[in-house]
């Protein structure tokens, strides 16, 4: 239908939890509530959306759960993908029955459904060789170098804290549920879906899917989810209004409207850091050099005012 406009809305972590003291399941409940509200004033004005969210904290509180049962009682630990896999069932859970309440509320007649979404990544991945992200809790020395010799882990000593289990971060190549995922859309339903960057799996020489110990970025998914059902909007959800020139300096300069050539220029000036707005600007370029029409940075606060062109960074082509 060439009337329907598409949006991919990728949250971040500040729209499930504000800061260290709100940290709890009713907290990151009422963070979702807040996210939703917007979101459903974005489907009120005509947008379809699939919403791809983030899933760190999640994942890491988990992992801490498991850590102190296996130690306490000897239960048995959860692997990394079965943590995204839980923490994808329990967002999408806060996320659709918030949407579906608003829903109700304002007498919109739409669904909203959760994917566990699995995506596939290439076993030979560079990342796998050099990976990069810290999960889990600290270990001291001979517990980490245990799990090096018995698990096959990869660790690092952070800073005097201890040690600590890093893992590969490797690029995106394909949503398996891909096809579930545009049915819903298609039939007009909200769809919740490469939550956490999708469940990372890998495909054996059998051609059988494999949970693997990853952490694929959620903006790169939620990109190529935007790339693959052609959408009209790439809108990342942060937690940051717009985004900034020398962010946080006495001359920071907010960027309005830039162009996918400026966007490049400040990337590769270093203007965004590498563990924040670089990989959403680096996502936005994957989308765009794709086709995409256009792209928006902002807080969910702000959605509303960055569609009408008032508040948010926008990145169009040129």
């Amino acid at each position: 239908m060439t009337d329907r406009k598409w949006a991919v809305i990728a949250i971040g972590g500040n729209s499930l939890i504000k800061d260290k003291q709100h940290q709890s399941v009713e907290d990151q409940y009422l963070a979702a509530q807040e996210t939703c509200h917007h979101i459903a004033d974005m489907i009120e004005l005509g947008w379809d959306v699939a919403i791809g969210h983030g899933n760190g904290p999640q994942v890491g509180f988990i992992l801490r759960r498991s850590e102190i049962a296996h130690k306490v009682d000897g239960m048995h630990e959860v692997p990394i993908d079965a943590c995204g896999a839980d923490s994808q069932g329990a967002i999408g859970y806060a996320l659709q029955q918030n949407l579906n309440n608003e829903f109700y509320h304002r007498k919109i007649k739409k669904s909203v459904a959760t994917v566990i979404t699995q995506v596939l990544v290439d076993r030979n991945d560079p990342a796998f060789q050099h990976p990069t992200k810290p999960i889990g809790g600290f270990m001291d020395e001979p517990e980490a170098q245990r799990r090096v010799s018995e698990e096959k882990w990869s660790v690092v000593e952070d800073a005097g804290r201890g040690w600590r289990r890093v893992i590969a971060s490797p690029l995106p190549k394909q949503i398996i549920e891909l096809d579930v995922v545009q049915t819903l859309l298609d039939n007009g339903i909200c769809a919740i879906t490469v939550g956490g960057g999708g469940i990372p799996v890998i495909e054996d020489e059998n051609g059988n899917y494999l949970g693997t110990a990853a952490v694929i970025d959620k903006d790169y998914a939620s990109s190529l989810l935007a790339q693959k059902i052609k959408a009209d909007l790439f809108l990342i959800s942060t937690a940051v209004d717009k985004v900034y020139l020398r962010y946080k300096q006495p001359d920071q300069q907010a960027l309005d409207v830039i162009t996918v050539s400026e966007a490049r220029q400040y990337l590769a000036e270093g203007h965004f850091a590498k563990g924040s707005m670089a990989p959403k600007i680096e996502a936005i370029l994957w989308y765009m050099d794709a086709g995409g029409k256009e792209a928006i940075i902002t807080d969910p606060a702000h959605i509303i005012p960055a569609l009408r062109g008032e508040a948010g960074t926008r990145i169009i082509p040129g």
